[in-house]
């Protein structure tokens, strides 16, 4: 499991650096903070997704996954921690605290990472067992 929250870090620092990117040039070009965050979020929902499929939460033989109900999943889990805890985080730090809107994304991540990897092994990446049975007519 440590191996595979390692992976999952390294997608997800990309995943960052690739959604804050999209999330600057937004604010940067007169998008409201909200609209750039919510923007950069389904792109790079879509982009994690591709990577955590294929690199962390890989399957074994005798296992399936259904892509578009992962998909579906993945998009549910990122927009619990992704869209309704980083933007209310984002409104707290930005407009209470009156913290920098190129800073604010930052201090999200040390909550909703740890909770992205739970809900993403747990229950969006999570494939099923084949019978023998099936196994066998699929091979």
């Amino acid at each position: 499991m440590l191996i595979q929250f390692i992976k999952f870090g390294i997608v997800g620092f990309s995943n960052t650096l690739i959604s804050y990117a999209i999330y600057s040039v937004l604010v940067y070009v007169g998008f409201h903070y909200l609209i750039a965050s919510i923007t950069a979020f389904f792109i790079s929902v879509l982009n994690s997704f591709f990577w955590n499929n294929k690199y962390v939460f890989k399957k074994d033989d005798n296992q399936k996954r259904n892509i578009l109900h992962a998909l579906i999943k993945t998009y549910i889990s990122y927009a619990f921690t992704g869209l309704i805890l980083q933007n209310l985080l984002l409104f707290i730090i930005i407009d209470i605290l009156h913290i920098s809107k190129y800073l604010a994304p930052f201090f999200g991540l040390v909550i909703t990472i740890p909770l992205n990897f739970i809900l993403n092994r747990k229950w969006a990446f999570q494939p099923v067992k084949l019978d023998k049975d099936k196994q066998n007519e699929e091979n």
